[in-house]
């Protein structure tokens, strides 16, 4: 009869850090999101910052100018909700504008072009980068909250289930490639 309680004792101590463990890295996983999220963040508003910058310097016509000024203060003051489609719209404004390698050229020609076209070229590439990092952590955060256990006993605690950001972010090819 002990023997048989020090063994129930033993494996409820052992369910316990185990149950603990995953806790923790339930835990970490959602800091982890949390994070890549603020990167994202500030790698988006970067984007949006500097597509703002250029459109207002003069060096593009002034339809392109409108264009990409409007869509980056669209995906500057979107609110949470929208804010996937304001930024996919900067994407594809920004592909309408960059599409072609000359528009690009017209852009390094001009005082001050090259330090503004590699600083668009930068916080484009970034972005894939920075969704690509959130949406992992996120997808792997899922994955453990799918297990019974996490679900059983509640280890998420008030955690809200994680979301994947979903957007275009595909960059114009002549942004896209580095220079060389």
């Amino acid at each position: 009869m002990t023997e048989t309680l020090i063994w129930t004792v033993v494996a409820l101590i052992l369910i316990g850090v185990y149950l603990s463990w995953t806790a923790g890295r339930l835990d970490r996983l959602h800091s982890r999101i949390d994070a890549a999220r603020a990167a994202l963040d500030a790698q988006l508003l970067r984007r949006a910052s500097v597509t703002q910058e250029l459109a207002t310097s003069g060096v593009l016509d002034p339809a392109a100018s409108i264009v990409l000024y409007e869509a980056a203060h669209a995906a500057r003051q979107a609110e949470e909700d929208h804010r996937e489609v304001a930024e996919s719209e900067l994407s594809q404004a920004l592909r309408a504008v960059f599409g072609e390698p000359e528009q690009v050229e017209l852009v390094r020609e001009a005082p001050g072009g090259p330090e503004a076209a590699e600083e668009l070229a930068a916080a484009v590439r970034r972005v894939p980068m920075a969704r690509r990092f959130h949406n992992d952590a996120v997808r792997a955060a899922r994955a453990l909250r799918r297990h019974r256990k996490v679900r059983w006993f509640r280890l998420a605690g008030h955690a809200p289930f994680p979301l994947a950001f979903e957007m275009d972010d595909e960059p114009p090819v002549a942004l896209a490639d580095r220079p060389a």
